[in-house]
């Protein structure tokens, strides 16, 4: 949902004002994540969702903006990945969700994820245009490899943690391929539909599952 509502903003408005407006609600959303006494599915999801948005719109800046090719902007964010990873675990000794329990531990979470995304967001544009393997295709590729660390941990007993980031990662562009994908041009290889119908849908699809996880932590914590 976030490659398509970025690209329905960037296109549709002055995109130095959809970026500028896209980066005050992620402040607004990360600000009310910090300052949750606990896990909240709607706080956590709204802030995943501004990640995502704001994410794509780095990636696609440098692209559109600034002219850097996918070809070099992917291997940066990869770098960047790497790099945030390493000093996470050289500060806080484990790269573990579950291990998440203070605000710099946070910092390096969500510092972490936006990466993620605009590594996320080159790399799918990388497959589908500059090596020209199609949204279509691209998405299939990433498929793939998304199913890669979940039988890896599953049948060969990969490490929890490397499989979580690795499925993570690839989480982005397998997402964003296909949202691309039902949204571009016929001409460019979609279906057509829109990205803004795109991401109107996949939108209601996020509040239908984050509403029912809402639900779900309600019952536990008063079972």
């Amino acid at each position: 949902m976030g490659e398509t509502a970025a690209d329905y903003f960037d296109k549709r408005f002055n995109p130095i004002y959809s970026v500028l407006t896209a980066g005050v609600i992620l402040t607004f959303s990360l600000w009310k994540q910090f300052k949750a006494p606990t896990y909240q599915p709607k706080t956590y999801w709204f802030a995943v969702v501004m990640v995502s948005v704001f994410g794509t719109m780095v990636a696609d800046a440098l692209h559109v903006a600034l002219g850097v090719p996918y070809s070099v902007s992917t291997p940066l964010f990869v770098v960047a990945v790497g790099i945030l990873l390493a000093w996470w675990y050289r500060v806080e000794g484990s790269l573990s969700i579950h291990t998440i329990v203070t605000p710099r531990r946070e910092l390096f979470y969500w510092a972490t994820v936006m990466a993620t995304f605009a590594l996320g967001t080159a790399a799918g544009d990388l497959t589908a245009m500059s090596l020209n393997l199609g949204f279509f295709w691209s998405g299939v590729m990433f498929a793939v490899a998304f199913a890669i660390p979940v039988l890896a941990y599953k049948f060969f007993n990969m490490n929890e943690v490397f499989a979580f980031w690795m499925a993570y990662i690839i989480t982005r562009p397998f997402g964003a391929s296909f949202a691309d994908w039902m949204g571009v041009s016929k001409e460019r290889g979609g279906l057509a539909f829109g990205t803004g119908p795109v991401s109107i849908v996949l939108a209601i699809i996020i509040v239908v599952l984050v509403s029912r996880a809402s639900s779900n932590e309600s019952l536990e914590q008063t079972a």
